[in-house]
């Protein structure tokens, strides 16, 4: 499911240049910063009924509203709509 106004490329596209799938994946897994590591909590965020990720599967995060930690997750075909703002406060702090 796509979000209305957007096309699938033209996000892909705007984030593959702002480097956003990089960076989302890195503080993800708790390596965007050095100062990160050492904020994580003892045991990893966990999504419920999330699968396993593939391991050649590209992810893309769209911040939507950091305010409401509103974002898109693409992943494959599939678009789900999250909402963390912990999470996306820190995904912009690791892009600036």
């Amino acid at each position: 499911m796509e979000p209305p106004g957007h096309s699938r490329r033209s996000l892909l596209k705007g984030a593959a240049t702002a480097g956003a799938a990089g960076i989302a994946m890195a503080a993800l897994s708790g390596a965007a910063l050095p100062t990160a590591a050492g904020r994580r909590s003892a045991a990893p965020a966990r999504i419920a009924g999330a699968a396993p990720a593939e391991g050649s599967e590209q992810v893309v995060v769209h911040v939507r509203d950091a305010a409401t930690g509103e974002m898109d997750v693409f992943a494959g075909t599939t678009c789900t709509r999250v909402r963390d703002t912990q999470l996306a406060a820190r995904l912009l702090q690791a892009a600036r």
